[in-house]
């Protein structure tokens, strides 16, 4: 069993995949198993990667069954202690594999860390220094938009960004693998939650990093279908992990987020989807097989409710 497996989501990425793969190639750790998992692409990027890069394996899909089901189907055929997500539209620095790999096996309490990822267009910038989670039921990222040396010291974060970040294997077994009904979009803010809820800790190591080109497969930072899947999912993700005396006592602090980002969207032109969202995360919610996906409350976990519970309030002042 090698220590290190890396699973590459890719759906119609050929124009990321070369540079992806190469910098992989020169990573200063070589022993790690490479899996490309493919969510039907139609431009070739099956054969491209055959015929240049026949050391990754691939696991070939039908159809578009989007990110979770295709890393899931990646972590399913790994063979190894800790298993990286990498997204296809990325290019990591050349220490980026050893990085994660020496990071989270000095940290036995980690679930998952993740690297420092950077505007691939503006390398002035960050993409993501880990992510947060507030009382208003806002996820965003840590230093978006800053620049990266202000974000050179490693530390706990609520969950990290699941487009370049390593899980530790034995706790994916113990918490479960990424929750297929999200599709895409705050999977990995859900099985961060759930790590956290469980006692595991997320980390964000800077001294991983990556390129990353953002909305590679999805187009754009606005669209149709990232504001529905995105609103969709933000109910779906309370539901699941806020036992109900927290989402009470979080309410009103929820009602004003979703309604803000109703009103952010809605002068965008995206109320109606906004919207739409909402209500399709309500109907997933009472869907017969996700009512046992909801974490069962546990007395012995109070202690890590109460920790989340405060990070909660806490992030509420870094994002206004």
């Amino acid at each position: 069993m090698r220590e290190v497996a890396v699973v590459i989501p890719n759906y119609n990425g050929i124009q990321f995949l070369e540079p992806c793969l190469e910098a992989l190639r020169a990573q200063t750790f070589r022993e790690f198993q490479t899996i490309l998992v493919d969510n039907g692409s139609s431009d070739g990027s099956l054969a491209l990667v055959r015929e240049r890069y026949p050391e990754v394996e691939i696991a070939a899909l039908p159809e578009n069954f989007g990110f979770c089901r295709a890393v899931n189907e990646g972590i399913r055929r790994a063979e190894a202690k800790y298993v990286i997500l990498l997204n296809n539209d990325t290019q990591v620095f050349p220490d980026f594999v050893e990085a994660l790999y020496r990071g989270i096996a000095e940290r036995p309490r980690a679930f998952s860390a993740g690297a420092m990822m950077i505007q691939a267009h503006d390398h002035r910038k960050l993409d993501t220094a880990g992510d947060y989670y507030s009382a208003l039921g806002w996820a965003f990222s840590r230093g978006k938009g800053k620049r990266p040396e202000k974000f050179e010291d490693p530390k706990p974060v609520f969950a990290v960004c699941a487009g370049a970040a390593i899980y530790r294997m034995e706790l994916l077994r113990e918490i479960g693998l990424f929750d297929e009904e999200h599709f895409a979009y705050l999977e990995d803010l859900d099985i961060g939650y759930r790590a956290r809820i469980a006692g595991y800790e997320n980390w964000y190591l800077p001294s991983a990093r990556v390129y990353h080109v953002g909305s590679g497969t999805s187009g754009s930072r606005y669209n149709l279908f990232k504001i529905r899947y995105s609103s969709r999912n933000n109910v779906y993700l309370i539901y699941k992990n806020m036992p109900v005396l927290q989402v009470i006592l979080n309410l009103p602090f929820l009602i004003s987020g979703f309604g803000v980002k109703f009103l952010f969207f809605a002068a965008r032109g995206f109320g109606r989807e906004y919207a739409a969202g909402i209500k399709n995360g309500m109907a997933l919610c009472r869907k017969p097989g996700n009512k046992k996906k909801k974490i069962k409350f546990s007395w012995r976990r109070l202690p890590n409710y109460l920790k989340i519970q405060l990070e909660l309030w806490a992030n509420l002042f870094r994002r206004l």
